[in-house]
Parts: C-alpha cells; structure tokens; sequence
C-alpha cells in the first residue's frame, strides 16, 4: 500500500514544488525555492534584508508623498505606524472610478511596493466621502471603440492581479459604494472590512457584460459557487451586514462621523500585524494563496517548503531567545 502511494505523493511534491517555484518571484529580489525541501534556503538574507519591525501604537503619522490632485496618493506611515502604505483612492469627482489614468497609477505605486522590503502591510481606501470605488469609468468606456474594450479590460485585470500577487498582507478598506470593479479590487486583498451603510456587488450583468477584473473567479472562491452565481445574476448590491454574514467581508462596522469606521479598523489589524517575523509574514501568505489552488497532499507539500525558508533565518533564533528571556522580539527580517 505504501509502494503504490509512492507514486501519488512524489507526484503530489513535485507539482506543489512547480508551483511554489513559479509563486516565488511574488516574494521579492532574492527569493529561491531550495534545493531540498529539508530546509537549504538560497538568497534568503538578501529577500528579507531591510524589513525592519515597527511598534503598534495608536498615533497615526503621515508622509507628504502624494500632490493633493493625484488621483492616487501613496502614503507611507510613519513612527510607529512605519511599514503600514496607504493607497489612497481620490477620484471624486469620477466616484473612483477605473478610469486609464488610474489603472495606470495603480500599476505603478504597486510595481514599487512589490520590490520595497520596508513594506509590512498594504491598505488600500477611499479618500472620497461615501466611495470605495464606483467600477469602470462608464463615461470613458462610452468613448473607446470595441477594439480598445478589450485590450483595456484586461489592463485593469492585469493590474488587480498584480494587486492579489503583492508578498505582504493587503487590507481593502471599504467605507463606501464597491460595485463592478471596485468590488473586484477588494476581492484582490487578503482582507476585506466595511462599514454597514457600505454597499457592495458585481452590477455587471445590468450593463449586459460579465465581470472582467477576476470577480467570476474571485468571489466564488470567498463564498462559495452557488451564492456567488446568485448574486451576479441578480447582480444584487449586498450592505456591509448583508456581506459579512455571507463571507464577503470579515469585519463590519458602524460608520463614524468622520466616514472612516473601516479605514480606522483596517489600520488596527495593520498595528498587529507588525510585530511579526516579515519573513513569515510573507511565506505564510504564499503558503496559504498557493496551498488553496491545490489539493491537500500538494497544499502541504506546498506548506512544507514555505517552512523550510524560516528554518535558517536570524529572526526565527530570535523569536526563541526573546521568548526565553521573557521579552518582545526584535526582529530585523533576517
């Protein structure tokens, strides 16, 4: 019986190994699937070096980056938030909507925050009043001839993949209307909060189209086949209670008077977050994003490897020591 599993399981490492090789650019410069699953790790030091840890304290610092007319403002927190980036939408007068500019703003703040070790946790939100993100500019759209449709709705796929590709946990904070798109683009974070009065649902099928930023693949794999079918259908628009008892979301809250309940929670899991290991950080959610696609034999193969990369590290030893002696760790992402 062992003899005719062998087979199955060598076949199951070898193609958890193929996957997580392919996955590993995900993890930044540096990163290489190790010659043995046992735990050789290569150019590990050089993937985690940089990512220092930062405190979790309730004061909230801001850089000045961002022009107060970008469409996108990319703020990088600072003192004890240091390591949290907010992506901040500001679109208001298109309700954030996806419009060439702005896909073409995301694909670039994204494309550096991909390759910069500093990052710890990403949130993305709205800086408009009542909007996460409205879906596609329809008034633009309006205009493209049916040639540029397509080519454009796969330039707005490409770029919330390369949203749900990003190594560090990404928080979508939804305090407003999320519908088409903009649902889409929250589907592509790790974790979703909203506030109650928020309204969210892929409307596609109104406009006699389907969803094109990954919401046909997405949001069945958050709540399951059936639901999913029913509500792009329906293409019913869910409120942030109606989205969290489905799944949708995993926080919901009441909206305060400043009209950021779900900003404020998204940075509160931000602040937790960063005390962990970045190493780990980053491999747990590789391990999880591929083990997912596959099944369990593979899944744990897949985990094994993952693993493999925190055995050698300088923060691992350091997790031990400040563990015996009774302190917080010092991790440097080492």
């Amino acid at each position: 019986m062992a003899a005719a599993a062998a087979p199955a399981a060598r076949g199951a490492l070898q193609a958890g190994r193929a996957g997580l090789a392919a996955a590993g650019s995900r993890l930044g410069p540096g990163w290489r699937l190790p010659g043995s699953w046992a735990g050789r790790r290569a150019g590990l030091a050089t993937w985690a070096r940089g990512w220092a840890p930062a405190g979790a304290a309730p004061r909230r610092g801001y850089s000045s980056e961002a022009k107060a007319e970008d469409e996108l403002r990319v703020r990088h927190l600072e003192e004890e938030n240091r390591g949290i980036v907010v992506l901040g939408i500001n679109r208001a007068y298109g309700k954030n909507s996806l419009s060439k500019n702005l896909i073409k703003m995301l694909s670039k703040a994204v494309d550096a925050l991909k390759s910069d070790k500093k990052v710890r946790t990403i949130i993305i939100r709205s800086e408009v009043p009542g909007i996460f993100c409205a879906g596609a500019d329809l008034k633009e759209r309006a205009k493209m001839p049916p040639s540029e449709v397509g080519p454009f709705v796969s330039r707005i796929r490409a770029v919330i993949n390369e949203i749900a590709n990003l190594p560090v946990p990404t928080i979508a904070a939804i305090d407003g209307l999320a519908l088409g798109g903009g649902l889409e683009l929250a589907l592509a974070c790790d974790i979703r909060v909203a506030a109650s009065s928020a309204k969210m649902g892929l409307v596609e099928t109104k406009l006699a189209i389907i969803p094109g930023g990954g919401g046909t693949q997405r949001l069945p794999r958050a709540i399951g086949m059936s639901l999913a079918k029913e509500l792009i259908f329906s293409a019913r628009v869910l409120d942030g209670q109606e989205a969290k008892a489905v799944g949708l979301i995993s926080h919901v809250l009441e909206q305060n008077q400043e009209g950021d309940a779900a900003y404020r929670k998204a940075l509160g899991l931000a602040r937790e977050f960063l005390p962990q290991g970045p190493v780990a950080m980053r491999v747990a959610k590789l391990a999880i994003n591929q083990g997912m696609e596959v099944d369990l034999v593979t899944g744990l193969a897949i985990e094994e490897a993952c693993y493999a990369q925190t055995i050698l590290t300088k923060d691992r030893l350091e997790g031990l020591l400040a563990f015996k002696e009774k302190r917080p760790p010092r991790y440097k992402g080492e």
